[in-house]
């Protein structure tokens, strides 16, 4: 009898022992299913945080792209304007915002503090320059009236085959509002001060009447600098220009009369019977007018 009952004690410490082990061995299989899943976790958190950090540098990287691109724009518009066009002073730009011509249509209109153009006038005959050679990609700025880029063509064709000249043309129509955009940039930029010793006022400018060009040459650059009346390609523009109905509308020394820097670069259509005379005075288009 003790026999049998020590063989049902022996069976039962042997299936509570067994039932023991295979509890055991389930929890060691159940902790190493956990570590796998946890780390499963954290590896689709690390590709989660991965994913979510991406866009976030793209936008960095697409704010930065924005600047570069807005910093681009702001250059191309500071080599737009011509950079010698220069108030007298705050209190002579407040006196010179004076009478609106009454004809800004006409080839020989006088534009300057004091003759100003009105806010709303736009050439109706501007052209594009399509066959010459020109520095800047705006199109506003590639832009003449008819009848001075043909005489444009002929100038850039002379110096050419008479001398083997290359002009580039650089900036030509500027509409009213781009000035007045211009000239408020350089305002906030730099002060009304700074600003008015390199930009004209909306309205003063003569790139508004569709007759202004500026030009350059390779030798500077393609730049506007007054050095330019001192290369080979500046000297012949400045003696020969009238030939095909311009003058050099800023001459040197002449800064009192005109209210502008010395600017070679900036050649002024009139037609060539009275761009003759004036050049062959040796006036500033408004002591011209003014016998």
């Amino acid at each position: 009898m003790k026999k049998i009952k020590k063989q049902k004690i022996r069976k039962f410490l042997i299936v509570v022992t067994a039932l023991f082990l295979i509890l055991l061995a389930a929890l060691f299989f159940a902790e190493g299913r956990f570590k796998d899943k946890n780390n499963d976790i954290e590896q689709i958190d690390s590709v989660n945080n991965k994913d979510e950090e991406e866009p976030s540098n793209i936008e960095e990287q697409n704010i930065e792209e924005q600047n570069i691109e807005e910093q681009n724009i702001e250059e191309q518009n500071n080599e737009e304007e011509t950079p010698a066009e220069n108030n007298t002073s705050n209190e002579e730009n407040e006196e010179n915002d004076g009478i609106i011509v009454s004809e800004p249509y006409a080839y020989d209109v006088l534009v300057n503090r004091k003759n100003n153009l009105n806010e709303t006038y736009v050439p109706d005959d501007l052209v594009s320059l399509d066959d010459v050679p020109t520095v800047l990609e705006n199109p506003e700025v590639n832009q003449l009236r008819k009848d001075a880029y043909i005489a444009l063509k002929e100038l850039f064709a002379a110096a050419k085959d008479e001398e083997e000249y290359v002009l580039y043309a650089r900036s030509g129509y500027r509409s009213y509002y781009t000035q007045e955009a211009l000239y408020k940039s350089y305002v906030s930029n730099n002060g009304q001060t700074a600003a008015d010793k390199y930009s004209a006022k909306p309205g003063q400018s003569e790139h508004q009447t569709g007759l202004a060009m500026d030009i350059t040459c390779e030798a500077l650059n393609y730049v506007l600098d007054d050095t330019f009346g001192d290369t080979e390609e500046g000297k012949w523009v400045s003696e020969n220009a009238h030939r095909f109905g311009f003058i050099i509308r800023y001459p040197k020394g002449k800064e009192d009369i005109t209210g502008y820097l010395f600017e070679p670069w900036h050649i002024r259509y009139l037609g060539q019977e009275l761009a003759t005379k004036v050049f062959e005075s040796g006036l500033t288009l408004e002591e011209y007018f003014e016998q």
